[in-house]
């Protein structure tokens, strides 16, 4: 019972952020759209950022699992299109989020995929542990910076050529600077 009553509320929380932004979004008006009581809603969530956490969690989760069988620049792309997909909530999300609080939920969702993929790489080459998380935290960044353009540029990128051209530099820097 307590998954379904989630699971109502997630999805009354993101009908809510096709329509409106997050900013706006109330406590007081999600448990109206579920039609469930505030005790209720708050068993679940201690607040609408908590709420929003497992939200982006739940649809993060789907590409960090991805991630294990496939290669960073597809689950990259994977997720761009899931953005273009659902842009009017991005858009909801980014408009109303602190810098602090996007970046959380970026590098908490990509560092460790990320880094996996870089380990993998050091490994082969036997690069020094520091040197690693030092190429891992230039990579991380860049990644950030590239999908803030893409929010920045209305998600107009040519995805798979944007992403490919990424991948094939990081491959270049990767191969040199581990050595």
């Amino acid at each position: 019972m307590a998954n379904h009553t989630q699971g109502i509320i997630l999805e009354a929380f993101e009908s809510m952020l096709d329509r409106m932004p997050f900013e706006k979004i109330t406590v007081t008006a999600l448990i109206r759209e579920c039609n469930i009581g505030r005790s209720t809603f708050y068993y679940h969530y201690e607040d609408i950022f908590a709420l929003l956490d497992a939200a982006l969690l739940k649809e993060l989760g789907r590409y960090k699992e991805a991630a294990q069988d496939k290669n960073w620049q597809e689950v990259l792309k994977a997720l761009l299109y899931a953005c273009r997909a659902n842009k009017k909530r991005v858009y909801h999300i980014f408009n109303s989020l602190s810098r602090e609080r996007l970046e959380h939920y970026f590098f908490e969702q990509t560092e460790s995929t990320i880094s996996a993929y870089i380990l993998r790489m050091a490994e082969q080459r036997r690069a020094a542990p520091e040197r690693t998380q030092i190429i891992t935290d230039i990579v991380v960044y860049a990644v950030y910076g590239y999908f803030l353009r893409f929010l920045r540029d209305d998600m107009e990128d040519d995805i798979e050529a944007s992403v490919n051209k990424l991948g094939a530099v990081f491959d270049e820097l990767l191969d040199r600077m581990l050595h």
